[in-house]
């Protein structure tokens, strides 16, 4: 990337080449999370399940 930036690439293509990158890294990730998915064997009615869930760590109060 920083010789790209060292070469006289226009403006649009720099924008052009960080999307491309952001993409690659995007699916890069939904890959790993398919893989994990799979290997842990959950279902569509788990991903229904998980967006219901309320998995906020209570606060402890220091009153008493």
């Amino acid at each position: 990337m920083l010789k790209l930036y060292a070469q006289d690439v226009s403006e649009k293509d720099l924008i052009a080449i960080r999307y491309l990158i952001g993409q690659y890294f995007a699916e890069k990730a939904m890959d790993m999370a398919d893989e994990s998915w799979q290997k842990k064997g959950w279902t569509n009615e788990d991903a229904e399940e998980l967006l219901k869930a309320k998995m906020r760590t209570p606060y402890k109060s220091d009153k008493k």
